[in-house]
Formats: C-alpha cells, structure tokens, sequence
C-alpha cells in the first residue's frame, strides 16, 4: 500500500506540475502580447508580495504535517483532531492578517512601482489577485496538510489540475474577448475558491474528526520552531521580483518572470517528483526503521543529483533559444540574457540539490537544531541580492540566490552526516565531483549547439538533440562512478517492461 501511495502522489504530481507549465507558458504570454512587458512586471511583482503573507506562516504548515505523521500512522483520530483543530484556529488568525496586510498593500503599494499606472487602476489589480490567497489560509491549508502527511497528495494534486486547466480557458477566452487585466486576475482568483472547498468536503467524508473537540496544552510540538525554515524558504523562493520591484524596474521584473517561468516549472517538475518522499520519509523516521531510511536515502540522493545535473544541464543550453522564440515580437525590453540565465539555472539546480538533506531534516522534525543555518542563508542571500543589484541588475539578484544554496545545501549535507542518519561525508564529496565533473563533459559536449530557427519546432529539435548528448554523457558518466546505481535502475526499467 505504502508504495502504490507514493506511486500515486509522484504521478499526480508529476501531471500537476506539467500542466502547471504549460499553461503557465500560456498566460504570460497572452499577457505580454495583450498587455506589455510593463503590466506583466506588474502583475508578478504584485504575485510576489502577496505570497509574502506566506512569511507570516512561520514554518507552522510543516510543523503541523510533521506532527501529523504518527497519529496518522496510529489511527489516533483524537489526536489528529486536535491537531487540525489548533491549526486551523492559528491560519485563521493568519488569514485576519493576510487581511489587514492586503488593505495596506492596496493602500501604499500604487505609490511605490515605477510605472505610470492610477492608484485605483494598480488596487483593483491587487484586490482581484488577492481573493484565493485568502481563501487558502481561511478554508483549505489544513485539509491540504492532513492529506499530504496521510500520503493521500494526490487528492488535492487532481483538484489542483482541473482548477488550473479551468483557469487558463477562462483566462484565454477573455483576454481574446478583450476583457482587463484586473478582470482576468479576478476569474482566477473566483475558479480558484472551488479548490479549498472540495477539499474540506473530501476531509469530512473520509475521516473521523472532530472539528470541535477541546484540548488543553499545545498538541502541535515544536509549534514554532519550523519558523526559521520557512523563512529562509519564503525569502529563497521569493524575493528577487520584489528586490527588482523596489530597485529596479518593472520591465526586468517582467525580463525576470519569463525566465522564472522556465526555471521555476523545471524545478517545480523534479520537485513534484519527490513530493511522496518526505511523507514516506516521515512515516519510517516515526517507525524508527533506520536501516530502511538509510536505504532509501541512499539511491533518493544519487538520483536527485543526476536527475537535477541532468535536468538543469539541458535548461542551461536551451533556456535562452527558448526564451528568443517565446518574446518573438515582443521588443519592449531586452529578454536576451544569457549570464543571468546561466546564473539563475545555477541558483535553480541548488534549490533541487539540496531536496534529499531538506526532505529528511523536514521528515525527522528537526526545526530547532537546524534553525541557524536557515536564518543565515535568508539573510545572506537579501544582503547580497540588494547589494549585488544596483550593479549587476538581474543577474545581481540571481546571483545572491545561488551563493545562498550553495551554503545551505553544503550545511544541509554535512548536518545529515553528523547529527541525523550518519550518512558519510565522503559520499556526499564524492557525489558533488561527479555533479561538476558531469556538468564540464555536458557543457563541452552541446557549446557549439545553436537555435537555427526561430520557432518552436526549431527548438524542439534542438532540445532532442541536446537531451539526447546530456543523457549520453550522464549515462557514461555514472557508468564509470556509480556503476551498481545505473545498473539497478537499468533492471528495474527491464522489468517494468
């Protein structure tokens, strides 16, 4: 059971993460074509400071499906109420925030982009927008973490899919109809309040909780010691639009989206690969089965590096052919970046490097021994985003992501070595040299690959051709370092088919 479970969440995760690219390459465009690079930049930009309600969160989202975890494993269904119970009366209190947060940013924000917009056209915008973030912390965050701890993700995946597919018709169809920015935003914002809905429908018809049960003390441990994580999350994922918002332009906020858009879905794509993991994790760190732990972490490490070298290998050459035939026609800024996209792809690989060591301090519970190294990469990465902007612009602001992952994923590793399961440094060294190794070969083997057209068919021949060599020089690679691993994979693949 417990591996048809994972089988699930991985594929409808996988399924939502696609369908999250493609109709993110969607919109934007449509935006871009409809409205200009600048309303684009605006529409990010506000996205980016509303997410940051999220900060307000303080890590509680992972303390909770953390705490989950063994109740679930024990069918203690008191418990779990009480846990969902207390959650729920912390995000409510948080959406009162989010609340009063939204009427300042409506109020101030207007007055701080550099743009040529009215005050009432730029707060209509940021109220349209602003509805489903509240409705996610006021309705279904506690519904979406009790189902991913129980490994039932894929409930709230498939919901998010269909939400999401709904969303780009009706978006389409009015942005062709002529419709305003703030109109669209506003339908996405009204589709997107039938997800926390089905939901808490779905929670109340499959399991036994009382929503109204009382407690005394606090049932969610280390309630808040998951806030230094979040934070670092929160300002790793989420800053640079808003650090070009409030010192640069809206024009390189919107340059930035676009190759937000490919970087991210790349990330987002291996993330979703993952995502059953760390509830899989969790259960057998509950379990106290350690030998089993070891195991898995072992081939989960491995082939996260390869799959992210081999992933981001093939981004680095193809994201800027790529970006050429998307703004194709769009001449109001310079989308043609090709360092801050080699900068950015790097930032993005860190982010997945470090999903093995992250997944399992986050599955163990470990908030409050590892806090520090959160606080200092979140405080790392701003200082050195603001300050590396105002001389380097875009690439300025990728460029302080990228020192701040590469600190948190050696801290993370070396972490898990010591203090958690005991997994050898040298094996994590050894791991990061084949990483580079790997990427050099890669690199030499596709530098001389160009886009010949300036279409999508054109590119989608150069992608084949380059996925083709990166595969090859991973598989040759990997052959020579890690030959029991690829041959596993290799017979696992045979006796699937």
């Amino acid at each position: 059971m417990r591996k048809k479970l994972l089988i699930f969440n991985t594929l409808s995760s996988l399924i939502f993460q696609i369908t999250t690219i493609i109709c993110g390459f969607i919109l934007p465009r449509l935006i871009l074509q409809t409205f200009g690079s600048t309303t684009n930049g605006l529409v990010n930009s506000i996205t980016q400071f509303l997410q940051i309600i999220s900060f307000m969160e303080l890590g509680v989202g992972a303390v909770v499906q953390s705490a989950l975890y063994k109740p679930l494993v024990d069918k203690d269904n008191k418990l779990i109420s009480k846990i969902t119970v207390s959650a729920r009366r912390f995000f409510k209190q948080l959406a009162r925030i989010l609340l009063a947060y939204i009427v300042l940013l409506t109020i101030f924000y207007p007055f701080v982009i550099k743009a040529n917009y009215s005050w009432s056209y730029t707060a209509v915008l940021i109220i349209s927008m602003s509805i489903s973030s509240f409705a996610q912390y006021y309705f279904g965050i506690v519904d979406r973490l009790l189902l991913t701890a129980d490994q039932h993700g894929f409930i709230q995946y498939n919901s998010q899919t269909i939400t999401l597919i709904l969303n780009t018709v009706a978006c389409a169809v009015l942005i062709n109809m002529g419709s305003s920015i703030q109109m669209v935003k506003l339908t996405t914002s009204v589709i997107y309040l039938f997800r926390p809905i089905y939901l808490h429908f779905y929670v109340n018809n499959h399991y036994s909780l009382d929503r109204k049960i009382t407690y005394v003390g606090e049932p969610i441990k280390q309630k808040w010691n998951g806030v230094a994580q979040h934070i670092s999350a929160v300002v790793l994922d989420g800053t640079d639009a808003i650090v070009l918002t409030l010192f640069s332009s809206l024009s390189n906020v919107s340059i930035y989206s676009v190759y937000f858009l490919v970087a991210n879905g790349v990330t987002q794509l291996f993330i979703s690969m993952t995502n059953g993991m760390q509830s899989l994790c969790g259960e057998l760190w509950a379990r106290r089965d350690a030998k089993k732990l070891i195991q898995i972490f072992g081939k989960f490490e491995w082939l996260i590096h390869t799959g992210t070298i081999f992933v981001f290998g093939c981004a680095g050459v193809l994201i800027v052919p790529f970006v050429k035939v998307y703004t194709n026609g769009i001449n109001d800024a310079n989308y043609i970046q090709p360092l801050f996209a080699l900068v950015f792809i790097a930032a993005n690989a860190g982010h997945c490097l470090r999903l093995p060591y992250n997944i399992m301090i986050l599955a163990g519970g470990h908030y409050k021994q590892t806090q520090k190294s959160y606080i200092v990469a979140a405080i790392m990465n701003i200082v050195l985003s603001v300050l590396f902007v105002s001389k380097f612009g875009l690439i300025g602001v990728a460029l302080g992501t990228l020192i701040a992952m590469v600190y948190q994923t050696v801290w993370m590793a070396v972490y898990n070595s010591k203090h958690f399961i005991k997994w050898p440094l040298a094996k994590f060294y050894k791991q990061i040299f084949v990483d580079f190794f790997t990427i050099i070969a890669g690199s030499i083997s596709t530098i001389t690959f160009v886009l010949t057209s300036v279409t999508y068919m054109g590119w989608i021949l150069l992608a084949i051709e380059v996925t083709f060599i990166w595969g090859l020089v991973i598989l040759i690679v990997n052959t020579l370092f890690y030959r029991d691993k690829v041959f596993d994979v290799l017979n696992s693949i045979r006796n699937r088919f």
